[in-house]
Parts: C-alpha cells; sequence; structure tokens
C-alpha cells in the first residue's frame, strides 16, 4: 500500500479494496450536528498557529451523517442531530503534528455542483455513505466515482456509517454497493464501518483509531 500507517490506525477487522491497495477497519460512531451557515469556506487552507492547517474534504449524500463524524473527530463526544447541512460546514481538529481543516459540504442535490470545486485543492477525501440508505447506494456511487475519476492518487477514506440499523449492508456489502475495487490500485483507500453510540458519551476508541487514520494519512500526502 505504500504507507507508513501506524499498527493502532489498523484497529480491528481488516479488508483488502481497490486491488489489494486498502484497507478496511471497524470503527463505531455515527453522530451529527448542526450545520455551519451556507458561506464558503476557502478552499486551501493557509499555514497557522502549530505546525499546518490541511484540509479534508468531506462529502457524501444528505442524511448520510458527515457533520456527525465531524463533531466525532473534533470532540471526542458524541452529539446526535438530525439537522441538514444547507450549505459549507468547517471544524478544525489538533493534533500533535498539525491542525487540520474539515470542510463538508453539503450532500443535497441543490449541493452536490459545488463539490468539484473544492476537490483539486485538498489532501485528502472523506466519503461517508448510509449503510441502510440501499436505495440510494447506486447514487452515492455514481458521485464517488464521478469524483475521482480525474484524480488517481488523492487517498480516500469512504465511511460506512449507520452500520447499528436494522438492514444495513456489512462492509463487504458496502464495498460491493460502491464498486471500490473499480477504482483502481494507484491511491491509497479505506473503507470503515460506522455505529451510532449514545449520546453525550466519549467515542469509542475504534473512532478515535479512525481519528489516527485519518491524520496518519495528511502527513504522508502533504
Amino acid at each position: 500500500m505504500g504507507t507508513r500507517l501506524r499498527p493502532a490506525a489498523l484497529w480491528g477487522a481488516a479488508l483488502a479494496v481497490a486491488g489489494g491497495a486498502a484497507v478496511a477497519a471497524w470503527a463505531w460512531a455515527r453522530l451529527r450536528r448542526r450545520a455551519a451557515p451556507p458561506a464558503a469556506r476557502p478552499a486551501a487552507a493557509a499555514d497557522q498557529g502549530k505546525g499546518h492547517s490541511k484540509q479534508i474534504l468531506v462529502l457524501g449524500l444528505d442524511g448520510a451523517g458527515k457533520t456527525s463524524v465531524l463533531h466525532s473527530l473534533a470532540t471526542n463526544h458524541v452529539k446526535r442531530s438530525v439537522a441538514p447541512t444547507e450549505g459549507f460546514n468547517a471544524i478544525c481538529v489538533n493534533t500533535e503534528e498539525s491542525q487540520m481543516e474539515f470542510l463538508e459540504i453539503g450532500g443535497s442535490e441543490s449541493l452536490r455542483s459545488y463539490w468539484k470545486m473544492y476537490l483539486p485543492k485538498v489532501l485528502l477525501l472523506i466519503y461517508v455513505v448510509d449503510s441502510a440508505d440501499h436505495a440510494r447506494l447506486p447514487v452515492a456511487k455514481q458521485l464517488l466515482h464521478q469524483l475521482i475519476q480525474n484524480n488517481s492518487t488523492l487517498p480516500v477514506v469512504v465511511l460506512a456509517n449507520k452500520q447499528d440499523l436494522e438492514g444495513a449492508y456489512c462492509i463487504t456489502d458496502i464495498h460491493d454497493a460502491l464498486a471500490l475495487s473499480d477504482i483502481g490500485d494507484e491511491r491509497k483507500m479505506f473503507l470503515i464501518g460506522t455505529h451510532v453510540a449514545e449520546d453525550g458519551s466519549e467515542i469509542s476508541s475504534s473512532m478515535k483509531d479512525a481519528k489516527e487514520l485519518i491524520a496518519q494519512l495528511v502527513l504522508e500526502t502533504q
């Protein structure tokens, strides 16, 4: 895979995807918070504070749980909300090495035209899907493939969210539904299953491992 990921970042059950170029780990958390006002944030973050700011793009269909994931990464605690992101939502997360800026763009049809505008200037794509929304998985697949078809090296972390819901597809089903094997083996790709946690509780160790994985990918991509 060409990475130097620490073992902690690969916690849980592993699954090879995209021609053996990736690893999938189970991470439990499905969180959500209220969206920021619909004002675009800069496409590329400037250096500031300790280390360097590195922007990560968070995309996915509306209702997939993107903002919830961001909240968990930023605060290490669960906060449930059903409010959709009506525009853009940016959150900064500090690590020992750097400050990472996550930029989420709403997943409603009217906002998807903005996705490609920001994609060329980010270091990493996090793509969130609702594992129980079977009817819209083909749409999620189509949009993902369209996003990355012209960038063969952009690292991608796919979050198979809402694993706790009845009827939710498991990791291998999501892998097949999104046709991740067709994406190619040149990029670093990870498929992570996320799960609803109790509101107000600390995020699980698996989500902490996912956070470490993302931070490590960013460091290796800069």
